[in-house]
Order: C-alpha cells, then sequence, then structure tokens
C-alpha cells in the first residue's frame, strides 16, 4: 500500500485550477488538454514510487474531483 500525502481529490488548486480550463475549451482542445494533464499527473505519481494501481485510484478521485467542480460552477446561477 502506497501512503499519499496529498490525495489527489483534496488537491483543490489543482481541481479547481483543471476545472476553470475546461470551461474555456471544447472539442478537441479540451481532450488534449484533459490528456496532457492526466499524463504528467500518472508520471508525477511514478516517479514517487506509486504502483499502477494507486496511480489509477488517484486518477479516478482527481477525475471525479474536477467534475464535480465543474457542475458546482454549472449549477450556480
Amino acid at each position: 500500500m502506497t501512503v499519499v500525502q496529498f490525495p489527489a481529490d483534496r488537491r483543490t488548486a489543482e481541481v479547481k485550477r483543471c476545472a476553470e480550463a475546461l470551461q474555456r475549451l471544447h472539442g478537441e482542445e479540451a481532450n488534449g488538454f484533459w490528456r496532457s494533464e492526466m499524463a504528467a499527473f500518472a508520471a508525477a505519481l511514478e516517479r514517487q514510487g506509486m504502483v499502477a494501481e494507486e496511480i489509477s485510484c488517484q486518477a479516478r478521485r482527481f477525475m471525479h474531483a474536477v467534475q464535480m467542480e465543474l457542475q458546482l460552477t454549472f449549477a450556480m446561477p
């Protein structure tokens, strides 16, 4: 088991940064941004010695947090 000092879904500044970028981007530009972010995210965790299963779990948590941030933005009047 890998101990994560800062779980991905609690990195609020990163979550908000990605959500804000995705609000501005559309189509292939949004897809490219997200793929690039997730590749960098996974590479950073791998460099820290995290196993693939935990990287996948952290990526899902981060993606969920970004989706929730987007939903909150669109829910506000």
